[in-house]
């Protein structure tokens, strides 16, 4: 071993370094289960995640911040795995949830300027109602936004 450079451990070996954590843990724990290091069922890993839950909340309760750190990290973990057994690709399920999210916060965003107020000018239960609004819409991802510059050269013609 050339001094200055971690062993890989063999689980580890040949998965690429420079993944995403999500799509780390992901090919981790396919190669776990393929080496027979897994759960016979979905009830198992379910039940796994309940308890990496508890540890979580008791980890809040204590306000320990490098224990709920470290439960947080153990709570994504077991999620990995409920994604695998699944078969759930966790990073293309995150993707999707962060364009729908983005989509609704532009649906809020867009709707208050329609009222001439920023978000600093509302307030929560304001900006929780438009976001209920867009998901009865069913916004993921497709927001149409109104473009005032298409409208100038409409009415311009």
């Amino acid at each position: 071993m050339t001094p200055g450079k971690k062993k890989t451990a063999s689980i580890s070996k040949g998965i690429p370094q420079d993944l995403s954590a999500l799509s780390f843990a992901s090919r981790l724990t396919q190669r776990a289960a393929r080496l027979g290091f897994d759960w016979p069922d979905l009830s198992g890993v379910l039940e796994k995640m309940e308890e990496e839950l508890a540890e979580f909340r008791e980890a809040l309760f204590l306000r320990d911040r490098r224990r709920i750190a470290e439960e947080f990290g153990d709570l994504l973990f077991v999620l990995v795995n409920v994604a695998r057994f699944l078969r759930i690709d966790p990073e293309a399920a995150l993707k999707r949830t962060i364009r729908k999210f983005n989509s609704r916060f532009l649906f809020v965003e867009t709707s208050l300027q329609g009222k001439g107020k920023t978000l600093r000018q509302s307030n929560l239960d304001e900006m929780d109602r438009l976001w209920e609004e867009a998901k009865r819409r069913k916004i993921q991802g497709k927001v149409k936004v109104e473009d005032k510059s298409k409208k100038a050269r409409a009415k311009k013609s």
